[in-house]
């Protein structure tokens, strides 16, 4: 009972002197928070008796959170310092642990609640190099951004972060598209319209580094006219994208105008410092036959929904 009384005191005095912290040093408050929650954590499992024994010791968790609102007048409740408790666990993933820092307890709060190591890791990343709000991070969750990358791409996430990923690497399959005027059906000019609409949210399901040129490209072949759906360009990886959409299921024909399109950037646009250019073919329905035999590596499939 003793033991437990000094780290009930322990605890006490952290909680305390980051409240007085928080209101002198307001610069500092994330690194104070984060801190703080860490070290209380960290002293409830010891209390507890270890990890495993945590689990099980949230009455004890109870008794500190009653004795902190009578003795301090601060409410912090069983919740709160359970989140705490999780928190070191969570911080201790040597996965992350250099990355937690440069959180605030709001991201943490998030993240907590995912239960795979490399989508928490791809989504501390989203939130370092996008500078992502509470909101932003969440709509990123629940439009399940993580899951609708690659077999292939995951994999890459999780090894070390020394390796090298394509251009390809984080389109989305499938593509969501918000369809403002709620038609069940859409033709390929409807579609879009539609992904015009919200051409940021297209083209960061595309990955990084794409920039929007033009829609229906125009491009002159003998005494004939064709239009590329859309141009793009990504400035990551210098070359041109050509993007086809088709609101059927993949097809063997679908293959070969993209590919008269990308051979004709190359040839007439193209500059020798840039990188071939690539085709991302957009379909309402994947054909994994006709991209198996398809021997151009350049080009990418992928699918949209309406939403």
């Amino acid at each position: 009972m003793f033991i437990l009384e000094n780290y009930y005191n322990e605890i006490k005095k952290e909680l305390l002197n980051y409240e007085i912290t928080k209101k002198v040093k307001e610069y500092s408050i994330n690194k104070s928070e984060l801190e703080t929650k860490y070290n209380v954590g960290k002293m409830l499992i010891e209390a507890q008796g270890g990890e495993e024994r945590a689990k099980y010791g949230n009455g004890l968790i109870k008794e500190y959170s009653i004795k902190l609102l009578k003795e301090t007048g601060l409410e912090y409740s069983e919740r709160s310092l359970r989140q705490m408790r999780q928190f070191y666990l969570f911080s201790e993933n040597e996965i992350w642990k250099p990355l937690v820092s440069k959180l605030n307890w709001t991201h943490c709060l998030i993240l907590m609640s995912l239960k795979e190591d490399i989508q928490i890791k791809y989504y501390i990343n989203q939130i370092l190099t996008k500078h992502l709000s509470k909101r932003q991070l969440e709509e990123k969750i629940k439009s399940k951004e993580y899951e609708r990358l690659s077999e292939e791409t995951k994999n890459k996430l999780s090894l070390d972060s020394t390796q090298e990923y394509e251009i390809t690497d984080f389109i989305r399959n499938p593509i969501i598209i918000k369809n403002t005027k709620k038609d069940e059906k859409v033709d390929e000019k409807a579609l879009q319209k539609l992904i015009l609409e919200n051409i940021p949210s297209f083209l960061e399901q595309l990955g990084e580094g794409f920039t929007f040129i033009k829609n229906e490209y125009k491009i002159k072949m003998g005494n004939t006219y064709n239009y590329i759906d859309l141009l793009l360009f990504n400035i990551k990886y210098n070359s041109y994208v050509v993007v086809e959409l088709k609101t059927t299921k993949l097809e063997k024909e679908h293959i070969g105008q993209v590919q008269i399109y990308m051979n004709y950037i190359d040839t007439n646009i193209k500059t020798i410092y840039q990188d071939k250019t690539i085709g991302i073919i957009i379909a309402k329905e994947n054909n994994k036959y006709v991209m198996k035999y398809c021997s151009d590596p350049r080009i990418y499939n992928t699918t949209y929904v309406l939403n």
